[in-house]
């Protein structure tokens, strides 16, 4: 497939790679209270996929993590936006110094025994929720409830506590969690990542996975909720936290309320975007932001760089894919500079995936990985023919690549994919599907020898995990390699973080080399909100995909959206 051909496909239209943000303009401003905010969230085709956090389902902090809170929580005071360094992009990563606490005051790792003693927030409280419970304060008794009902669910993934021994209450706002080994991962697993909400056992006891007994801590407690449509949140008024602006303390939440719009069509995305009916939207793909520019210039924008890789996962324990020639040589029959030239007219970056260059201290680029590494990410189709000839394919061989057709960009991916594999003789049929079933598929480890996944970087640690260790269910390519699985065990046990950080880029050199995936691009994404609203330059998250606190400190400048017209 030539350059002019790819383009004749798709259509692409270049756009400039200028980095594109709005300034924030909070510092010379009084933040002002009510009003409500319309989004078209990161997840904009997706509604909630559970109400219960033990559901083990990565979309529930999204939905939920509004309402129930964790123990730690992304420091947004650190933010590029106000003076620091963190751009808060990162699905689930929080260095150590972006942390803060949430429902937790402090904590400390400690020895003999091996142990993290955590204090909590005293006089935070649950509201009261009619038909649920009574308003009380939230104790360490909850916090306890919470961790163990997850670590006991049926759903929770693979081994993700097993360094836990036990955690106990030892007062009303204190607690230990005993570990059996240190674990480097502690605070991603227990503090800030998935599946870490705290909630009331009056909750679980009247039915969790409704709505509309949802009830926790959190800045927002959901109002209404429609399957395929919105999901509306209004503010806590007993929420216990606040924020600094220009050295004064405000209460939050600003807003009264927010509601997320889910739209699967994307151009009714942009409809609502443009005519100010939505004033975030959190996810613009580059195709889409020239024409919104000349359409609605007084839109503000952020360029990023997606924290989710696409990639073709090829099922390493079914023949071919269980020999490294045919899965080396399915990443080189593809030109992947070509995608990033072509389909996404140059906004794109080839990443040493799971690692990414957010993760400040740890990603090592690929130019300067071992040649080995580089060829995997190099377009060489005569290379890719001797590879399957040596490894017994001369002529090829067929096979079968689930997409879900909810992902526009896969689904435009994969025609591609399929055309580079007509050219070394592989025929690659492209199986749509929902994404329950396109989920389930995976979860259940029955999907096909080819999984087209679109897979969050979480953090450093976590994303190697899930991506490379064998029983994880995010592990689509059923990879399982002695020597990565003791590099990362290393990883774990290592307390001291510049050796930690080497020892992820060493095992990321040989996940790579394997090619247990096929490798896309990373493309960049882009945010757009209106200059409305205030306090906000496109921060996305605060734990694992966690937009709570970013919304609490957002207000809207009502008498500016009069004087635009809105």
């Amino acid at each position: 497939m030539t350059l002019s051909h790819l383009k004749a496909a798709t259509g692409a239209l270049a756009i400039g790679t200028a980095l594109l943000g709005g300034a924030l303009a909070h510092a010379a401003e009084e933040p002002t209270y009510g009003g409500k905010l319309e989004i078209i969230n990161y997840y904009p085709t997706l509604s909630a996929l559970t109400w219960d956090p033990a559901d083990s389902v990565w979309k529930m902090n999204n939905d939920a993590g509004h309402i129930y809170e964790s123990l730690i929580a992304g420091d947004l005071s650190k933010a590029q936006s106000r003076g620091g360094k963190f751009n808060f992009e990162p699905d689930a990563w929080l260095a150590p110094e972006a942390q803060r606490g949430e429902l937790a005051e402090s904590w400390e790792v400690r020895d003999d025994p091996l142990r993290v003693e955590i204090k909590l927030r005293e006089g935070i409280m649950f509201p009261a929720k009619e038909g649920v419970m009574d308003a009380r304060e939230l104790t360490a008794e909850d916090v306890v409830y919470s961790l163990n009902r997850q670590m006991a669910s049926k759903r929770a993934p693979a081994n993700l506590y097993e360094f836990v021994d036990r955690i106990e209450a030892t007062g009303p706002h204190t607690l230990t969690v005993f570990m059996k080994h240190y674990n480097s991962e502690w605070d991603y697993r227990l503090g800030f990542g998935y599946y870490t909400q705290i909630y009331p056992k009056e909750v679980v006891d009247k039915g969790i996975n409704d709505w509309r007994h949802a009830n926790g801590t959190g800045p927002f407690r959901i109002a209404n909720y429609t399957q395929g449509n919105f999901a509306t949140y209004e503010r806590n008024p007993d929420y216990w936290d606040k924020t600094a602006i220009d050295g004064k303390e405000y209460q939050l939440p600003f807003v009264d309320s927010f509601t997320y719009r889910t739209v699967k069509d994307e151009s009714t995305q942009h409809s609502l975007l443009r005519t100010g009916r939505v004033d975030i939207m959190e996810l613009v793909r580059w195709s889409a932001v020239e024409e919104l520019k000349k359409s609605a210039p007084d839109l503000q924008w952020r360029r990023a760089l997606m924290h989710s890789g696409y990639l073709l996962a090829l099922r390493n324990d079914v023949k071919p894919f269980d020999d490294v020639r045919v899965r080396r040589a399915l990443n080189m029959a593809v030109n992947k500079q070509e995608i990033i030239d072509a389909l996404w007219g140059g906004n794109g970056e080839l990443l040493a995936f799971p690692l990414h260059p957010d993760y400040l201290g740890i990603y090592e680029p690929l130019k300067d990985m071992p040649e080995e590494v580089q060829a995997v990410f190099k377009y060489d189709p005569d290379e890719a023919k001797k590879l399957l000839a040596e490894a017994g394919y001369p002529k090829g061989f067929k096979f079968q690549a689930q997409v879900c057709a909810c992902n526009a960009t896969h689904m435009e991916l994969m025609p591609l994919l399929a055309a580079y594999y007509e050219q070394i003789g592989v025929t690659m049929e492209i199986v749509p599907m929902e994404y329950a079933a396109f989920f389930g598929a995976m979860n259940g480890k029955n999907h096909a020898a080819g999984y087209m996944m679109q897979k969050g970087h979480s953090n450093p640690t976590t994303a190697l995990r899930n991506s490379y260790t064998p029983g994880d269910p995010w592990n689509a390519a059923v990879y399982d390699n002695p020597k990565f699985n003791e590099g990362l065990q290393a990883a774990f046990d290592e307390r001291d973080n510049e050796k930690r950080a080497e020892i992820l880029r060493e095992i990321t050199r040989v996940g790579l080399a394997d090619a247990p995936y096929v490798y896309l691009p990373t493309p960049y994404i882009y945010r757009a909100w209106w200059p409305w609203v205030k306090n906000y330059d496109g921060e996305l998250f605060a734990g694992a995909v966690k937009p709570g606190p970013v919304y609490s400190r957002i207000w809207i400048d009502q008498d500016l959206k009069k004087k635009m017209g809105y």
